[in-house]
């Protein structure tokens, strides 16, 4: 009879753990591969202030909450590299569960009211979609 409840005693603990962790699994992997990366590289005009650009970052990743099927984010700013000038200075990643996605990603009224309210800061844009391959 002891052993019984020894047995259930080391066993609950590990199937409620194993319940969490299967809940969690659940919420924070994507039940539906991602497709496609779009990168966005934006260069400032000369005289915009670290406010103005910090505004910029912000916006921007309030932007990606507003865009359906969006898996991931990541922004940041270039790095100088040696003996260069930086074409750019931010890069921000947004990667889509579908193509689809991608493609209403350009006309999604958030975005153009994101590009009205900061494209006066900005000297030179570029945006390209790509493949993630599997």
């Amino acid at each position: 009879m002891r052993t019984k409840n020894k047995t259930l005693g080391y066993l609950l603990p590990v199937f409620l753990l194993s319940i969490f962790m299967l809940i969690i699994y659940g919420a924070y992997v994507p039940h539906k591969p991602a497709e496609t990366q779009r990168v966005v590289c934006i260069k400032f005009k000369p005289g915009t202030t670290s406010e103005d650009i910090e505004k910029h970052m912000r916006d921007f990743a309030v932007l990606k909450n507003n865009v359906n099927d969006v898996v991931a984010y990541s922004a940041g700013r270039v790095q100088n590299s040696e003996g260069g000038e930086k074409e750019y200075d931010v890069v921000h990643y947004l990667t889509f569960r579908t193509n689809e996605a991608a493609k209403q990603y350009a006309t999604n009224k958030d975005r153009t009211a994101f590009v009205k309210s900061n494209e006066a800061h900005w000297d030179k844009v570029l945006e390209m979609n790509s493949n993630i391959d599997r």
